[in-house]
C-alpha cells in the first residue's frame, strides 16, 4: 500500500479487536497516524503496540461511546495529540442478545441501541464538529452490516441499531456535502472476528452460516479494513451517503437468513 493518508489524523472507536484493529493497522501503513477508542484498555495498548511495530504513531483513549461527554474528550484528545482530525471511522458496536422481540429486555435494547447507534450519532457529531471548525473536508464511514439492509430472526435490536447507521450516514452526509466531509457506512456479512465467534462459533451453526454466503466462506477482517482505507482515501472523492456491501454474496439471493 502506498503512503496516501501520509500525516493524515485518523481515528478508529472499536479499534481493539477484529476489523477496528486490521482497520486501524492498515491506516498506519498507508501512513496516517491513528487514535485508538474503545472500553478495554489491555487491547487497546496492544493494538498501540502494534500500530507503533509497524513504523506509526499511535494513542488509545479509553472511551464508551455511548457517553456524549467521554465521545467529546475523545475528539479533544486526539487533536491534542496530533493537532486535528481527518478521518474517523466509526466502528464500536456489540451485538446483543440474539433473541425473539417477545423474549428482549428492555436493558439489553437499550444498551444493543446506545452503544451502536447512539454511539455512532455522538461520534459523527463531535467529529463533523471538529472538521468544520478546521474548515471543513474530511472522511468518516460508519460501522453498518447486511443486517442494517435486511431483517433477521433474533437480531430485533441489532438490525434496528444497523438500519438507523444506514439512516444517520444519509443524513450526515447531506447535511455536510457541501464542507467537503463525506460519511458513507460499510455493511459487513459475517466476517471471523471475536463477535462472529461468539454469535456464529458452535460447529453446526458455523457451517449453516457460512452456506448463506455464496463465497462458501465468511469474510476476513482485512478484507473490510481494505474498504474503509479505500472509502477515507481520494480514489473515493465522489462517493458520500452511501453503503458499501462487503458480504461474499450473501444478499445477492437466494440465500437469507433463517
Amino acid at each position: 500500500m502506498t503512503m496516501e493518508l501520509e500525516g493524515k489524523v485518523v481515528l478508529v472507536t472499536g479499534g481493539t479487536s477484529g476489523i477496528g484493529r486490521e482497520t486501524a493497522l492498515l491506516f498506519t501503513k498507508a501512513g496516517a497516524k491513528v487514535v485508538i477508542a474503545g472500553r478495554r484498555e489491555l487491547e487497546g495498548d496492544e493494538t498501540v503496540g502494534l500500530i507503533r511495530a509497524a513504523g506509526g504513531d499511535g494513542l488509545f483513549v479509553k472511551t464508551d461511546v455511548s457517553k456524549g461527554s467521554e465521545v467529546a474528550a475523545l475528539v479533544q484528545k486526539a487533536v491534542e495529540k496530533f493537532g486535528c482530525l481527518d478521518i474517523a471511522f466509526n466502528n464500536a458496536g456489540i451485538e446483543g442478545a440474539w433473541v425473539p422481540i417477545i423474549r428482549q429486555s428492555e436493558e439489553d435494547w437499550d444498551r444493543t441501541i446506545n452503544i451502536n447507534l447512539k454511539g455512532v450519532w455522538l461520534c459523527l457529531k463531535y467529529e463533523i464538529r471538529q472538521m468544520l471548525k478546521q474548515g471543513g473536508g474530511g472522511a468518516i464511514v460508519n460501522m453498518a452490516s447486511v443486517t442494517g439492509l435486511i431483517g433477521s430472526v433474533g437480531a430485533g435490536a441489532y438490525s434496528a441499531s444497523k438500519h438507523g447507521v444506514i439512516g444517520l450516514t444519509k443524513t450526515a452526509a447531506l447535511e455536510n456535502a457541501k464542507s467537503g466531509i463525506r460519511v458513507n457506512a460499510v455493511c459487513p456479512g459475517v466476517i471471523e472476528t471475536p463477535m462472529g465467534e461468539r454469535l456464529f462459533g458452535a460447529p453446526a451453526i458455523h457451517k449453516s452460516v457460512v452456506g448463506l454466503h455464496p463465497v462458501g466462506r465468511l469474510g476476513r477482517p482485512v478484507e473490510i479494513a481494505e474498504a474503509v482505507v479505500w472509502m477515507c482515501s481520494d480514489r473515493a472523492s465522489f462517493m458520500t451517503g452511501q453503503s458499501l456491501v462487503l458480504d461474499g454474496g450473501f444478499l445477492a439471493g437466494p440465500n437469507s437468513p433463517i
